[in-house]
């Protein structure tokens, strides 16, 4: 027990500090390199400008680095590597016990966290050096949710034919066989939750966000004895409060796609892994709210031809109102967080 408390808790807190070391480093590159947005967006997802959007961000979006993810995900391979490699080179009890990478447990959620991530790092490079409209610049849209297809196809493949999952657990009611159904709906929640990435719009947002969700199913898999999963989400945890800790006001780097992607994809693949995927949309309700209000704004305007939202996703709302920034990104981390509880308690109880 004493040794599962120090891999869960104590790697989350070595990630945090060695996040914390590695950011000159990230710091000294991507403002060398120029590596922001030479000019603000001019066009809005289903067309149209984006005058309320440039009057709040536009300044700050060409003068800010993207790829702050690469915190993250850097901090959390290296980790990973780091007591997967001991426990090789020094073989024993502590360093196995340690050692959190495992074929059952964490082989697909690293994977999916270095395929997403390094996805989303092209996205970014190619954003940097494009004009800054919402296509042009970086991969276009429909090429990304290809991309998410296919990396969702490769782990429904690697859950049904290599673990033999084919079901998942309703909260008070229990399991539910979906035999080949199982993979369209992973892919499915996978695509869904990467919709959320919007939330990156805001400095501090998007890390207090991803932090409380992935510490939730850390608390999960804790548990239900998944303990490689459990230090793996808190070793996530720590990477990303190592971001937050200079991505809060004024933000020195935003978390980009390298971030987004990596972790939207990563979540999908854990909460099927802890079988509490169907109280995802509790957990990580900000990134539900986030991708909602631009899916309606896109239905309202090309149906009604009007908007629901001065400015969509809903963070950008709430600015628009008149909301300071810290506010709203502070009542969305407050949401996060209640809800995360919440959701964490009807997967362990139900």
């Amino acid at each position: 027990m004493i040794l599962n408390i120090i891999k869960i808790f104590g790697l989350s807190s070595l990630t945090f500090f060695l996040g914390i070391f590695l950011t000159p480093i990230l710091t000294y590159f991507l403002y060398s390199k120029k590596m922001w947005k030479k000019t603000p967006r001019t066009r809005a997802l289903g067309g149209g400008g984006t005058p309320i959007f440039n009057k709040m961000h536009g300044e700050k979006e060409v003068n800010t680095p993207r790829m702050g993810g690469i915190l993250i995900w850097a901090s959390v391979v290296i980790v990973t590597l780091l007591f997967f490699i001991a426990s090789e080179i020094f073989p024993g009890d502590t360093t196995q016990k340690l050692n959190f990478l495992s074929r059952n447990q964490t082989w697909l959620p690293l994977f999916t966290l270095i395929v997403g991530s390094f996805i989303g790092l092209i996205d970014d490079v190619l954003q940097v050096r494009g004009k800054g409209e919402y296509i042009a610049g970086g991969l276009s849209l429909k090429k990304r949710i290809v991309l998410v297809i296919i990396l969702g196809l490769i782990g429904a493949y690697w859950f049904y034919f290599k673990l033999g999952v084919s079901s998942i657990d309703v909260p008070f009611y229990g399991e539910v066989h979906l035999g080949l159904l199982f993979i369209p709906l992973f892919v499915l929640v996978m695509l869904a939750i990467f919709s959320g990435g919007v939330i990156d719009g805001l400095d501090g947002l998007s890390g207090g966000v991803f932090a409380s969700i992935f510490a939730a199913y850390a608390g999960i898999a804790f548990f239900k004895n998944q303990i490689d999963i459990a230090a793996f989400s808190a070793v996530l945890a720590g990477g990303i409060l190592a971001f937050l800790w200079f991505n809060i006001p004024p933000a020195r780097f935003y978390m980009g796609e390298t971030g987004i992607l990596g972790l939207t994809t990563v979540l999908t693949v854990i909460a099927f892994l802890t079988r509490a995927v169907i109280v995802l949309p509790i957990i990580a309700f900000p990134l539900v709210a986030e991708s909602g209000s631009v899916i309606i704004q896109l239905i309202s305007k090309k149906l009604f031809h009007r908007k629901i939202f001065l400015v969509a996703p809903i963070h950008h709302h709430f600015e628009a109102l008149g909301w300071p920034s810290y506010k709203v990104t502070m009542r969305f981390w407050i949401i996060g967080f209640i809800l995360a509880i919440i959701g964490m308690t009807m997967a362990l109880v139900g």
